[in-house]
């Protein structure tokens, strides 16, 4: 199973970006989907997470005022619409995929992951 990260480049600080997470129909009508990012030399670590049928989502403290997660069910995607970008954001952002009951922060509670999308926020 692969699932699809997008969206990532440059950005200034202040500014915006959405990533989109592209999964198989069956992986995306089933699992939770969350956003995980990792920066250079610390370790992988949870943003968002979205219940399989969208009806809860779950967003880390340290980003919960600017970052908004949401599915678009037409296109098979899980966005994450970031806003108000500042340079600590600058890392590479996974999506995962997992099934079961409630939510999930840690990476090992994720089944399937995407390869990854780079984002790089300029002060």
């Amino acid at each position: 199973v692969q699932l699809q990260a997008s969206g990532g480049g440059l950005a200034q600080a202040g500014g915006s970006l959405r990533l989109s997470c592209a999964a198989p129909q069956r992986i995306f009508m089933s699992h939770h989907i969350g956003w995980f990012r990792q920066a250079p030399g610390k370790e992988r670590e949870f943003v968002a997470a979205i219940s399989w049928n969208g009806t809860n989502t779950y967003v880390a403290d340290s980003v919960k005022s600017r970052f908004t997660i949401s599915r678009d069910v037409a296109k098979i995607t899980v966005n994450l619409q970031m806003s108000s970008l500042e340079p600590e954001d600058t890392a590479v952002y996974y999506c995962a995929a997992r099934y079961g009951s409630g939510y999930a922060t840690q990476p090992y509670d994720y089944d399937y992951w995407g390869q990854g999308t780079l984002v790089t926020v300029s002060s």
